[in-house]
């Protein structure tokens, strides 16, 4: 099953690809993200193993399985994958994640990071546009 979570920005796509895709640059916008290493630099590669620093200490492994250039990648945490697209729009860009999982799991990820995703991605959207001006 998945869930995916949207916000439309005035931001252009390529200021939001840029926000999405560079691992250096996700704290800007997830506070919870203290850093990544071993994903891609400056942009995720797809194949490439590395981590993410969640909450200033725990590294969470992660595996970059597909990226398709300025517009999405994926990763797997685990049983989880997670998708991140950028969409042009006439006025801007959407931005969506989604997130897969197997059964239950997938549940309790809905109920419990799902809101917190639905955050992230609109404040990720207001990031993009306050930077954008």
């Amino acid at each position: 099953m998945t869930r995916s979570y949207s916000a439309d920005s005035t931001a252009t796509a390529a200021e939001t690809w840029s926000l999405v895709s560079e691992p250096a640059r996700w704290p800007e916008w997830a506070p919870h993200i203290r850093g990544a290493w071993g994903l891609g630099t400056p942009e995720v590669q797809a194949g490439q193993r590395g981590a993410a620093r969640l909450l200033w200490v725990v590294p969470v492994p992660a595996l970059v399985s597909a990226k398709s250039e300025h517009r999405s990648w994926s990763w797997q945490v685990g049983p989880v994958t997670l998708d991140h697209e950028v969409t042009p729009l006439p006025s801007g860009s959407r931005i969506t994640m989604t997130i897969s999982a197997p059964g239950p799991i997938e549940g309790v990820l809905a109920a419990t990071y799902g809101p917190v995703v639905q955050l992230l991605v609109r404040r990720l959207a207001r990031i993009a546009e306050e930077l954008s001006r």
